[in-house]
């Protein structure tokens, strides 16, 4: 039996979301437009970063759940999981470096994809600690911590890198792109020494099971039968998550093109910042009541107050009521994301957790990488009438939030497997 699970480990277990989701919210809806658009120049940029965006989360989908995997066979003394957060948050900082050398698009295509696989084999095996450390009675509050955790991380720095990179363009090698690099690598660093300082695995005995083909092939396995609800899981996640991506993806170009916003950047970050906080709000309780009342009801409301949202976004296209919509969006995510991510645990095989969570989590990617193949769709549109392509992507949005709750409702939940708790 470990040590109690106390208030201060759930911070412990969950700090590195804060810097990853900083790094992905930042690049995501502020420095990559703008540094492709700077690049390419504005009649394809929605092509050319979502072909950017889509390659660096096809990375992303294959090299987590491998690096899960492998962490879950490892056996190093100082814990499974915490020598590949070393690694792969190193060498993330590296590629950061790359990407702000960067003057042509194939090379910030490189360096993008090489920062991608990096932060994935530390997010990975990151992930599996809630299963690894928290009693299954407290995943719930685990999860609703988790997420309380990564929406501040994707928060907290939108407003200071938006006004950073709104001072002049971003052409290589400038003060302001360096600046904002330069914070979310601190933040990356500091998140990843607390993680691997703070935080107490038990030790292993060395590496029980070298990586192989097998493995390799058995890393992206999942056992339909009898686990249908996993998958229905994941296709739900997928669409939902398309949905947020797309919206995050494409804000800064709908609000400089369609809405007519001068400074796009900073209404990108503002409307990130609504989203954020009212996720914020809802997060912890989500994951709370979730533990109490069970995880469809209250994830399928969330796919239908997101599509109000979407209804509102398409109905009153102007600063104030987007606002609102996202508030709205904002709320239906931060509940979704915490009881959604509760219900993985729920599901999966416990002894399996560090791979089975880096699948789940390919719903993520998967989604965030099909989100961005809209992106020519949406220039090819344009080309028809001036904002037709964004009327299309808003569109798909809906239908996305639809079909995830309709999908959510389907899966049966079994009973749910007591473990007790471990030191952190």
């Amino acid at each position: 039996m470990g040590t109690p699970f106390r208030g201060t480990d759930y911070f412990k277990i969950t700090v590195l979301g804060f810097a990853l989701a900083a790094v992905a919210n930042t690049m995501h809806a502020i420095i990559l437009p703008l540094r492709i658009q700077d690049l390419v120049g504005g009649e394809l940029k929605s092509t050319y970063l979502g072909l950017l965006t889509f390659a660096g989360l096809v990375i992303a989908i294959l090299v987590q759940p491998i690096a899960g995997a492998i962490s879950d066979r490892s056996g190093f003394h100082w814990g499974r999981r915490r020598p590949f957060i070393l690694a792969g948050i190193i060498a993330a900082l590296i590629m950061l470096f790359g990407l702000g050398t960067a003057d042509l698009y194939v090379i910030v295509f490189i360096f993008w994809c090489l920062m991608q696989a990096s932060l994935n084999v530390a997010q990975g095996p990151f992930q599996a600690f809630i299963p690894d450390l928290v009693p299954s009675g407290k995943r719930g509050l685990a999860s609703g911590v988790k997420n309380l955790i990564e929406i501040a991380g994707g928060v907290a720095l939108l407003r200071l890198v938006g006004n950073l990179m709104s001072n002049q363009p971003t052409t290589s090698g400038n003060s302001w792109l360096w600046l904002s690099l330069g914070v979310l690598g601190l933040v990356l660093l500091a998140a990843m020494l607390i993680t691997v300082l703070s935080v107490r695995e038990r030790p292993g005995t060395g590496i029980s099971a070298p990586f192989n083909l097998s493995l390799l092939y058995n890393s992206f396995q999942v056992r339909v039968k009898g686990n249908s609800g996993f998958v229905l899981f994941l296709i739900s996640r997928l669409l939902f998550i398309m949905a947020l991506t797309t919206l995050q993806s494409f804000a800064l170009y709908y609000f400089q093109d369609v809405v007519d916003i001068v400074q796009p950047a900073k209404v990108t970050a503002d409307l990130i910042t609504v989203v954020g906080i009212a996720m914020l709000v809802v997060v912890y309780p989500a994951g709370r009541l979730s533990d109490k009342v069970g995880r469809k009801p209250i994830l399928t409301a969330c796919g239908l107050l997101a599509a109000l949202g979407i209804s509102l976004i398409i109905s009153f296209p102007h600063y104030n009521w987007i606002l609102f919509a996202g508030a709205l969006i904002g709320i239906a995510a931060g509940s979704f994301l915490s009881t959604n991510w509760a219900l993985a645990t729920d599901l999966i095989p416990q002894e399996e957790a560090g791979r089975y969570l880096g699948i789940a989590n390919l719903a993520s990617a998967g989604g965030s990488a099909l989100a961005r193949l809209i992106g020519p769709l949406i220039d090819s549109f344009n080309g028809f009438g001036a904002g037709t392509g964004y009327s299309v992507m808003l569109g798909a949005c809906f239908c996305y939030f639809i079909i995830s709750s309709i999908l959510i409702w389907q899966i049966r939940i079994h009973g749910i497997s007591q473990s007790s708790s471990s030191a952190v």
